[in-house]
C-alpha cells in the first residue's frame, strides 16, 4: 500500500493543475446538479416486525384521509378572548373555508366541535387531513395551510401550525456553525504551521471534500431514502476528518522539506507514509458507521452508510488533492508567515512520553481513576423520546406544543393509535382502552372502509417525553384483545428503543472486532490491535458521562442553549433534565469509535517506526509521542472546535452530538493518547509488536507509514513476527 500511495501521490504532484481542476469541477458539478435537480429526503421511520409498525400498516387500510401517506396538519388557534365571540368565529370560519380549498385537503374540521375547544374557549384546533399528498412536501403544505388562516390572524387570533411529522422528519437547516468551525480550525492551523498558506491547504481540501460529499448525498436522494439529518452529520464529520487528514499530511511534508528533501520526493514519501495512515484511519470510521446496518432501525442504518460518504471523500481528497496542491506550491507552502513556530511542542511531548514511560504503573492507575470519574455519570443517562416541548424557544413547533398542552393536556401531543384487527370488538375496544390507567380521553371507535379493523384514538395523561407515557403504551398492549396493536409516535419510539437495545451488543461487538482486525492488518500486532479497541471504548465512557451530566442530570443544559419546557422554580429553570433519543448513543458510539481510532493509528505508526530503528520500547514510546503529540493535539483542537460550534444549532439532536463528540475527542487526545496508551505500551514491552508465526504467514503484506522500507532496514531481532 505504501508503494501504491507513494506512486499516486507522486503522479498527483507532477500533474497538480489537472488534479486540482478535476476536483474543483467534480465538487462544483455535483453541488450544482444537486441544487438544480433538488435534494429529496425521505426518512424511513418504519421498524419492520414491531407492533407499532403493524398498527401503522393497518391505519393505511381505509380509515380515511390523514391515516394514509398524506398525513395530518393541525392549526392551533389562540386568542385572549373566547374564540366563540361573533367576530372571531366569523374570521375562523372564513379561514376554515380557505383551508379547505388548499390542494390535497380531503377533510378539515373546525374548532367548534366536540373536543375542538379548550375549557376556557381561548385555544382551538383546526384539524386538516390530507389525501394523495407527498409526505416529503408536508412542510410546504403546512405553510400553505397556515397562510390560508390569515383572516383569523387579521382578527387578532394567533395561528400556529403543527404537522404530524415525527422528530426524525424535522429538517435540520444549516447555519453559521459551519463558518465558525472553519474559522476556529484555521486559527489552530495557523498556530500549528505558522504560515497562512500551509494553514489554508487543509481548509481548502476539506471544503472541496464536504462539497463533493454533500453533492453525492443530495443526488442519492433521487434513488434511495436519504434522512434529513444526513447533510448535517456529513458536514460535521466531513469537516473534522477532512481537515485532520490534510493536517497530518502537511505536517509530514513540511518536515521533509525542512530536512532538504526535494519537493516531489517529499510529496511521494508523505503520500507513501502518512497517506497510508489516513487510509487506515478513514477505514475504521467507515467500518464503524457501516456496522449500524445491524441496528435493526432503517433510519439509523441509512444515516450510517450515507454519512460514511463524507469520510470516503475526505480520504480521497487527502491522498490526491492534497499531494497535488503540495506539488504546485513547492516551497511556497511556507509563504505568508504569520508567526514563528518553535520546536518546543514536540520536545515537550517527548519529555511527557519519557516521564510516562518511566513510571507507567502510577500513570496507568491515575488515568484509570480519572477516566472512571468522568464515565461514572453515564450510569444516570436518561434515554427516551425527545418531543417538541424541547424545541427552540419561540419556534412554531415549541409554541404549538405548549398551546396544545395548555388547552387539552400534555398527552394530546402524543396520541395513541389503537388498532384491532376485525370488527367484532367494536365498542369493547373503546371501553377497554378508556379503562386503562393513564388514559385521559378516548375518541369513538372507527371502522375502516373494508370492515376489517377498528381504530380508537387515545390521549394519555402524560407528555410524549414522560416515561409514564411508555407505561401507558404497555398497559394498552397488555389488554386481552386478540389482534390489538398500538401505534403513534410514543409507541413507535418505544419499539425503536427496544429494537436498538437488543441489537446494541451485536453492533458494538462487530465494530470492535472489525476495527481490531483492520489494525491487525496495518501493524501485524494482535496485542496492539485489541488494546487499541479497548482504549476507544474507555474514551466513549467519558463521552456518555458528559452527556449524562449535561442533559440527563441537567448540569449545563441551559448552557448549551436548551430551554426548559416549564419553569416552576428558579433551580429547575437552569438545571433540568433532557431525554436523549434511544438511537443517539449507538450512532455516537459508531462515530466516536471511528474518530478515536484515527489518533491511535497515527500514534502507533510513530511508535512502531521508532521501535524498528533502535529496539528500545520505552524510548520508542517517548519518541512516538514526541513526534506526534503536537500534530495530534492540533488535530484534536480542530475537531473539538468544529463540534463545539455545532452546539449552537437550535436542534437538540445536533446539540447532543456536538457535546458528545467534543468531549470524547478532547479526552481521547489528552488522557487516552497522552497518558493511558503510552503507559500500557511501556508496560507491555516487546509484547506490543509480538505476532505468532502462523498468524504472520496468514496476514497480507499491508503497511502504514512506509513500513516496508523500515522493515528492510530493521535488525533481524526486531522482526515483528516473533521469528
Amino acid at each position: 500500500m505504501a508503494d501504491l500511495l507513494g506512486r499516486l501521490g507522486g503522479w498527483c504532484a507532477r500533474h497538480g493543475k489537472t488534479v486540482l481542476a478535476l476536483w474543483v469541477i467534480i465538487a462544483v458539478g455535483l453541488t450544482g446538479a444537486s441544487l438544480a435537480l433538488g435534494r429529496p429526503v425521505s426518512n424511513d421511520v418504519s421498524i419492520p416486525g414491531t407492533d407499532a409498525q403493524r398498527a401503522h400498516d393497518l391505519l393505511r387500510q381505509g380509515f380515511g384521509p390523514g391515516f394514509d401517506a398524506g398525513g395530518t396538519v393541525q392549526l392551533v388557534l389562540h386568542s385572549q378572548r373566547p374564540l366563540t365571540d361573533d367576530d372571531l368565529k366569523d374570521a375562523v370560519d372564513d379561514s376554515l373555508a380557505r383551508v379547505r380549498r388548499v390542494p390535497h385537503v380531503a377533510e378539515a374540521e373546525g374548532p367548534y366541535r366536540m373536543g375542538g375547544l379548550s375549557s376556557n374557549r381561548q385555544i382551538g384546533l383546526i384539524t386538516v387531513r390530507l389525501r394523495g399528498h407527498d409526505r416529503e412536501k408536508l412542510a410546504e403544505t403546512t405553510q400553505a395551510l397556515s397562510r390560508a388562516a390569515d383572516p383569523a390572524r387579521a382578527a387578532g387570533v394567533e395561528v400556529v401550525p403543527a404537522d404530524s411529522s415525527t422528530p426524525a422528519d424535522k429538517e435540520i437547516k444549516t447555519g453559521p456553525s459551519e463558518i465558525i468551525g472553519v474559522v476556529c480550525a484555521l486559527l489552530v492551523l495557523v498556530l500549528a504551521f505558522g504560515t497562512l498558506v500551509a494553514a489554508l491547504v487543509p481548509i481548502f481540501s476539506a471544503l472541496v471534500s464536504v462539497a463533493t460529499g454533500l453533492g453525492v448525498i443530495g443526488l442519492l436522494g433521487h434513488v434511495t431514502d436519504v434522512p434529513k439529518q444526513a447533510g448535517i452529520m456529513a458536514t460535521m464529520i466531513g469537516l473534522g476528518v477532512g481537515i485532520d487528514y490534510a493536517l497530518f499530511l502537511m505536517s509530514r511534508h513540511r518536515r521533509l522539506l525542512a530536512e532538504g528533501v526535494p519537493v516531489h520526493e517529499a510529496v511521494r514519501r508523505t503520500a507513501a507514509g502518512s497517506g497510508g495512515a489516513v487510509v487506515f484511519a478513514g477505514g475504521t470510521v467507515i467500518i464503524a458507521l457501516s456496522a449500524l446496518v445491524l441496528g435493526g432501525f432503517p433510519l439509523l442504518r441509512t444515516l450510517g452508510w450515507i454519512t460514511g460518504i463524507s469520510v470516503i471523500t475526505a480520504v480521497l481528497t487527502s491522498v490526491t488533492l492534497v499531494p497535488a496542491i503540495m506539488g504546485l506550491l513547492g516551497h511556497r507552502v511556507n509563504a505568508l508567515r504569520v508567526l514563528r513556530t518553535s520546536e518546543s511542542g514536540p520536545s515537550a511531548w517527548g519529555r511527557l512520553g519519557s516521564w510516562v514511560a518511566g513510571r507507567p504503573w502510577r500513570v496507568l492507575l491515575g488515568s484509570v481513576v480519572v477516566l472512571a470519574a468522568l464515565a461514572a455519570p453515564a450510569l444516570a443517562l436518561k434515554l427516551g423520546p425527545l418531543d417538541d416541548g424541547y424545541a427552540e424557544q419561540g419556534s412554531p413547533q415549541r409554541r404549538a406544543y405548549e398551546l396544545m398542552a395548555t388547552g387539552f393536556g400534555p398527552g394530546v401531543n402524543g396520541p395513541l393509535l389503537v388498532v384491532a384487527e376485525g370488527t367484532s370488538w367494536g365498542e369493547a375496544v373503546e371501553e377497554a382502552v378508556a379503562a386503562v390507567p393513564g388514559v385521559a380521553h378516548v375518541a369513538p371507535a372507527k371502522v375502516n372502509d373494508s370492515g376489517t379493523a377498528v381504530l380508537v384514538q387515545a390521549i394519555p395523561e402524560y407528555a410524549p417525553s414522560d416515561p409514564r407515557a411508555l407505561e401507558v403504551v404497555e398497559r394498552v398492549r397488555a389488554l386481552p384483545i386478540e389482534g390489538l396493536h398500538v401505534g403513534g409516535e410514543v409507541a413507535a419510539l418505544a419499539d425503536a428503543g427496544e429494537r436498538i437495545s437488543g441489537r446494541t451488543p451485536l453492533v458494538i461487538g462487530v465494530v470492535v472486532l472489525l476495527s481490531a482486525l483492520l489494525l491487525l492488518l496495518a501493524f501485524r500486532a494482535p496485542v496492539v490491535a485489541l488494546k487499541a479497541a479497548l482504549m476507544n471504548l474507555i474514551s466513549l465512557g467519558a463521552a456518555f458521562g458528559a452527556l449524562a451530566l449535561v442533559f440527563s442530570l441537567g448540569l449545563g443544559s441551559r448552557l448549551v442553549g436548551m430551554d426548559p419546557p416549564a419553569t416552576p422554580s428558579y433551580l429547575e429553570a437552569y438545571f433540568f433534565s433532557v431525554p436523549i433519543d434511544t438511537y443517539v448513543p449507538l450512532m455516537l458510539f459508531a462515530v466516536l469509535f471511528g474518530l478515536s481510532m484515527d489518533y491511535e493509528v497515527f500514534l502507533l505508526t510513530a511508535v512502531r517506526q521508532a521501535y524498528l530503528r533502535h529496539g528500545d520500547n520505552r524510548r520508542a514510546v517517548a519518541d512516538g509521542l514526541g513526534s506526534t503529540g503536537r500534530v495530534i493535539t492540533s488535530a484534536a483542537l480542530i475537531m473539538v472546535a468544529v463540534f463545539v460550534a455545532f452546539i449552537a444549532y437550535p436542534d437538540p439532536l445536533v446539540k447532543v452530538f456536538g457535546v458528545g463528540l467534543a468531549v470524547a475527542i478532547a479526552v481521547d487526545a489528552t488522557i487516552i493518547r497522552g497518558f493511558l496508551v503510552p503507559a500500557t505500551m511501556a508496560l507491555l514491552g516487546r509484547l506490543n509488536w509480538w505476532c505468532p508465526r502462523w498468524l504472520d504467514r496468514l496476514l497480507p503484506n499491508l503497511s502504514v507509514e512506509g513500513h516496508e522500507e523500515e522493515d528492510e532496514a530493521a535488525p533481524r531481532e526486531l522482526s515483528l513476527s516473533g521469528r
